[in-house]
C-alpha cells in the first residue's frame, strides 16, 4: 500500500455524499463455495475483534486456504483472548495492532473483516478499501444515511469485493421462501410484517462514569462519536442502545429483516415513513434507543410494517423474529428456524377449501454464516462482485431503510421521501441524515 497512515487522516475531508438509493440492489442467490489452488491463498485481517468480529473470522477460518494474519482492536484484553483464539485454530499467532491504519498498511493482508461498532463502519471501510484490501463489514452498513451513500460512492471507485454481514441472505430456506413469494401464488400481497421480539434483552442499569479498563484506547474507540467520559454501558456490546454509535434494534435487528421483505417485493425506497414508540418496557433506564417500537413504510404497492420489543419473547406466529408475508391466498412465514404457508380459504358446504397449498414447517440446510463467509470468498477468488449474496448496494437498501425509521422516531412525524431530490419534506429530517463527526475525525471525501 502506497498510502501512508498521515495520508488516510488527510483524505478523510468532509464530502457531501448523494442520499439516493442506485446502484445494483438485488444480489444473486448463492451459488456455492468453489475451492481454490494454495497459490491463491488468501490472508485476513480483522478490525474490531471482539462479537459479531469473531464470528465472522471463525465462520472465514474453516474455509481451505485462508488465514488470519492481523488482528486490530483498541483493547489490548481482546487483542490476547483473540490472538490465542487464533493460533489455536491455525498453528500461528497474528500479529497485533491497537491502530487498525496501520495494520492496513502491511501488504500481506487480502482482505479484512470490519467488526467495529457502527459509528466506525464507514471510517474503516473507506481505509480498507483506499488500502487496497477487499471488505467483509457488519451490519448495519453505517450509522447514517449520509456514511451509506460515501460507502458506495467508495465501492465503486476502488474497485474491490465488499460483502455485508447481512448472512441471511445465503440462507437456503431464505431462498426457498423468496422465490415462493416471488411466483405470486400468495396473490395480491398487501402487508409484510417484519418483527423481532427480544426477551433476552432486560433493563440497562445506570452505572457511573469511570476510567477506561487497562489496555484500552478509548480516545481511539470514541474514534468520530462525540466525547465524553468512559462509561461501562456504552462500551462492549451495549453501546447499541445509545444514538451516538449505533441504532438500537431498528438497525440491529431490522436491516436483517427488512433486507429479506424488500427482496422479495423487490422494493428498495418507501413513499413514507411513520413510527411511533419509546422506553415503555423500561423508562428508567440507561438506554436512549426505544424498547418498543412500531414503524410504517409505505410502498407502491404494500405496507411493511417493522416491530420490536424488548424483554418479550412472544412475537408473531408465535416467533421471537421472522417476516410474514401476507397475502389474499395466504401467509407466507419465515425466521431463522424455518418458513411455512398459511392459506386462506373458503367455507365450501361446511368444508375448508385452502386457495394455497399448506406447506408445512421447512427446515434450513447448513450454517448461513458459514455459508456468507464462503460466499465472500467465492467472489474474491473469482474476481466477481455479482456472485455476493449481500453486496454493499443491498445492504444499503436495508441500512437506508432502518435508518428511515429512526428518524421518522426522532421526529415524530409522518415523512414522504422524495426519491428524485433523495431527500424527505421535512427540514428536520434532513438534519438526521447527515454524519456529525467529531474529534478531529472528518467524514471521507470520495
Amino acid at each position: 500500500m502506497k498510502n501512508s497512515r498521515r495520508k488516510f487522516l488527510q483524505q478523510t475531508t468532509l464530502a457531501t455524499a448523494g442520499l439516493g438509493l442506485s446502484g445494483s440492489l438485488l444480489a444473486n442467490p448463492f451459488s456455492g463455495y468453489q475451492s481454490f489452488g494454495t497459490k491463491d491463498k488468501i490472508n485476513f485481517g480483522l478490525i474490531g475483534c471482539k462479537g459479531m468480529g469473531w464470528s465472522n473470522m471463525q465462520a472465514h477460518l474453516k474455509l481451505p486456504n485462508l488465514t488470519c494474519v492481523a488482528l486490530a482492536d483498541i483493547d489490548q484484553r481482546v487483542l490476547d483472548e483473540r490472538t490465542k483464539n487464533v493460533k489455536d485454530i491455525t498453528g500461528k499467532a497474528p500479529k497485533q495492532y491497537k491502530d487498525y491504519r496501520q495494520m492496513l498498511e502491511n501488504k500481506d493482508i487480502d482482505a479484512v473483516i470490519i467488526g467495529t461498532p457502527d459509528h466506525w463502519h464507514c471510517l474503516n471501510l473507506v481505509h480498507a478499501l483506499q488500502a487496497g484490501k477487499h471488505v467483509y463489514v457488519e451490519k448495519p452498513l453505517a450509522n447514517s444515511i449520509e456514511e451509506c451513500n460515501t460507502m458506495l460512492k467508495a465501492a465503486k471507485k476502488y474497485n474491490k469485493i465488499v460483502q455485508v454481514g447481512q448472512w441471511q441472505r445465503s440462507g437456503t430456506h431464505y431462498d426457498d421462501a423468496i422465490n415462493y413469494v416471488k411466483s405470486g401464488k400468495l396473490g395480491n400481497i398487501r402487508l409484510v410484517k417484519c418483527w423481532a421480539y427480544i426477551g433476552w434483552k432486560d433493563r440497562l442499569p445506570h452505572k457511573p462514569d469511570s476510567t477506561p479498563p487497562p489496555g484500552v484506547d478509548y480516545k481511539m474507540w470514541l474514534g468520530p462519536a462525540p466525547e465524553r467520559p468512559f462509561n461501562e454501558n456504552r462500551f462492549h456490546f451495549t453501546f447499541r442502545w445509545f444514538w451516538d454509535y449505533a441504532g438500537g434494534l431498528m438497525t440491529d435487528w431490522g436491516v436483517h429483516e427488512i433486507d429479506i421483505a424488500l427482496y422479495a417485493m423487490n422494493a428498495k425506497a418507501p413513499k413514507s415513513v411513520l413510527a411511533s414508540g419509546g422506553k415503555l418496557a423500561y423508562p428508567n433506564d440507561a438506554a436512549e434507543t426505544p424498547d418498543t417500537l412500531q414503524t410504517v413504510y409505505e410502498f407502491e404497492n404494500f405496507n411493511l410494517l417493522w416491530e420490536h420489543a424488548v424483554g418479550i419473547d412472544g412475537g408473531n406466529y408465535g416467533r421471537n423474529e421472522g417476516i410474514a408475508f401476507i397475502g389474499n391466498n395466504g401467509t407466507l412465514v419465515v425466521n431463522r428456524d424455518d418458513w411455512e404457508i398459511i392459506p386462506e380459504g373458503d367455507n365450501i358446504d361446511g368444508k375448508f377449501v385452502p386457495k394455497v397449498e399448506e406447506i408445512a414447517l421447512q427446515k434450513p440446510e447448513g450454517n448461513a454464516l458459514e455459508k456468507h463467509a464462503a460466499n465472500f470468498v467465492e467472489a474474491i477468488t473469482t474476481n466477481d462482485c455479482s456472485k455476493l449474496n449481500c453486496g454493499i448496494e443491498t445492504g444499503s437498501i436495508a441500512a437506508i431503510n432502518a435508518h428511515m425509521g429512526n428518524i421518522a422516531y426522532k421526529t415524530g412525524k409522518k415523512l414522504y421521501w422524495d426519491s428524485e431530490n433523495e431527500s424527505f419534506d421535512d427540514d428536520e429530517a434532513n438534519n438526521l441524515l447527515k454524519a456529525n463527526y467529531h474529534n478531529g475525525w472528518e467524514l471521507p471525501k470520495i
